[in-house]
């Protein structure tokens, strides 16, 4: 709608206006998901030294997140690291799992969804033997 500036000149005034509506909740996945039950033991990183571990199964797995079960209530925004049992192996010999660190997004009736900020791959240890297995690849 036109209006009058300085001096007299017109001038468009543009007015933006927000309504709140119930709208659909808005799809915010990046990659896809896959349904995977693997095995998965996780660790909140606490820079106060204290140690929240647990053990669950994934329910699913994209490159950006896993949901997966856990028994006690991880909090939104806490930052974690999961280790999951990998379905393959390395030259078909070598057992593999994932190392992910990330911070827990949500969790709702014993479901826990993290977002993925780094990962990598990594062989099993050998029975025996204290030291982890070599890193693989990693994000």
């Amino acid at each position: 709608m036109p209006a009058h500036g300085p001096q007299g000149k017109m001038s468009s005034v543009v007015r933006h206006e927000t309504h709140m509506r119930e709208k659909p909740r808005a799809e915010r996945r990046h990659s896809d998901r896959f349904p995977i039950e693997r095995e998965v033991r996780y660790r909140i990183i606490n820079k106060r030294g204290g140690e929240e571990a647990g053990e669950g199964k994934t329910i699913n797995m994209s490159s950006s997140g896993v949901l997966f079960t856990s028994e006690q209530m991880l909090v939104p925004g806490r930052r974690i690291e999961l280790s999951v049992s990998w379905p393959a192996q390395l030259n078909d010999k070598c057992a593999l799992k994932l190392v992910a660190r990330g911070r827990v997004v949500r969790f709702e009736e014993g479901r826990t969804a993290i977002e993925i900020q780094q990962y990598e791959f990594r062989t099993f240890a050998v029975p025996g033997s204290d030291a982890p297995g070599p890193r693989l690849a990693v994000n």
